[in-house]
């Protein structure tokens, strides 16, 4: 293997990376990253870069990575709009198509035994264009996690409440679902009125009812980040009892959120969330866009991550630039990554893939209201044995993608 040595000297307020690159076999790039300490001013930052080495997805040091993901045989939509369920909007007392466009970004989890799935669906309200109906929350339960029976009304809408000014008319969207340690449910969802967005957070103890609290990053340092605008927040979970549930990571629930940049924030309840930011009050970016991959133009927040005994595993969105994105896929494309962060340093990146581990390729994910094509990953479970994922599909449809990898 030949290496090449770069030597520069800057300022350096931080830690910084040291990377390797190794190819693998199994069609994706994993990073390896090393952390190296560095003095805070006039350092010498000394950086080796190394050729590509061939390695296959099942050997020891892929282990961390959820692959292979595979769509089961003749794949088809697991959740359709129903254009003729209506639902009586409690804020105008009219009934409305609630789920008659689009159906699709589902989060999900298992409970008594089966697998239920939050999914926005959007109404035919509005104006025909991406993000122009009203969404709503709707519920379906599985017993095999490709099979649905949805409830006949949305769980979690816009109403007359006092989160009614900041989801009306735009609605509710994008949840990412926990359970708690005590069986509480925890929901991260967008909130969009059709001027302005954020993460919010409700709760719920049978996933049917559910109690809105509110943008989670409202009362973090006196309201520091109350104007903020974010979005794609997952709290990170850890196998228990056979499913996934919230963990504590050095005594503090600990989420993952962000379009464009990832960051951290941290909980003692699940509710209310503190940015993590760095020695100068600015938030700290775990992963951001990289030219010519395939999240190119930038990453965003997939399913709840996954606390594992290699580190923190990370699915996430990408999406592909037009001038410097990946040449292997359509420009505005959004597929599925994964990076893995230190447990006992959640700011530092162990690997990243550099290849999409799944991405559009069937007629139904890459035609929709996003013409660009989106496999847009918002939930994981483990059930009977296997990792189920659960994506959108362009905007428009639910998909799922399973994995026989083992139990992290």
């Amino acid at each position: 293997m030949l290496t090449v040595l770069f030597y520069m000297t800057f300022d350096i307020p931080r830690n910084i990376d040291e990377s390797q690159s190794m190819q693998a076999s199994n069609s994706f790039v994993v990073r390896f990253v090393r952390s190296v300490s560095l003095p805070t001013a006039g350092c010498a930052l000394a950086c080796v870069l190394a050729l590509p080495i061939s390695m296959r997805a099942g050997d020891a040091d892929a282990n961390w990575a959820l692959v292979p993901l595979n769509r089961p045989a003749d794949a088809q939509p697991i959740i359709s709009p129903l254009k003729d369920v209506t639902f009586q909007n409690p804020i105008d007392q009219k009934p409305v198509h609630w789920e008659a466009l689009h159906t699709f970004n589902p989060g999900a989890v298992v409970r008594d035994g089966k697998i239920y799935v939050l999914y926005r669906a959007e109404d035919d309200s509005g104006k025909m264009k991406i993000g122009g109906h009203t969404s709503r929350v709707g519920l379906a339960v599985s017993e095999d996690g490709i099979h649905f029976q949805g409830e006949a009304a949305p769980v979690l809408y816009p109403a007359a409440d006092d989160q009614q000014a900041r989801e009306w008319p735009g609605g509710v969207e994008d949840p990412r679902v926990v359970e708690a340690e005590d069986g509480t449910y925890v929901v991260a969802y967008t909130q969009w009125n059709h001027k302005r967005y954020d993460a919010a957070i409700a709760t719920s103890p049978d996933l049917h009812t559910w109690t809105k609290h509110g943008p989670a990053l409202a009362k973090a340092y006196n309201g520091k980040y109350a104007d903020l605008q974010y979005k794609s927040a997952g709290i990170v979970t850890k196998m228990q009892d056979g499913r996934l549930k919230a963990t504590k990571i050095n005594g503090k629930y600990l989420m993952f959120w962000g379009e464009g940049k990832v960051h951290l924030a941290t909980s003692t309840n699940l509710v209310d969330w503190d940015p993590v930011e760095d020695g100068h009050g600015q938030l700290i970016t775990v992963i951001q866009r990289r030219p010519h991959l395939f999240d190119s133009t930038f990453p965003e927040v997939g399913p709840p991550p996954i606390l594992t005994g290699r580190g923190i595993l990370l699915l996430y969105n990408g999406k592909n630039a037009i001038k410097d994105g990946d040449k292997a896929l359509a420009p505005r494309t959004y597929s599925v990554g994964e990076a893995l962060f230190s447990a006992s340093d959640p700011t530092k990146l162990l690997s990243q893939v550099e290849q999409p581990v799944f991405k559009p390729e069937l007629p139904w994910e890459r035609s929709g209201q996003y013409v660009a094509g989106t496999t847009f990953a918002e939930g994981l479970v483990y059930f009977h044995d296997k990792w189920f994922l659960y994506y959108g599909c362009a905007d428009s449809l639910v998909g799922v993608a399973i994995s026989d990898h083992p139990a992290f």
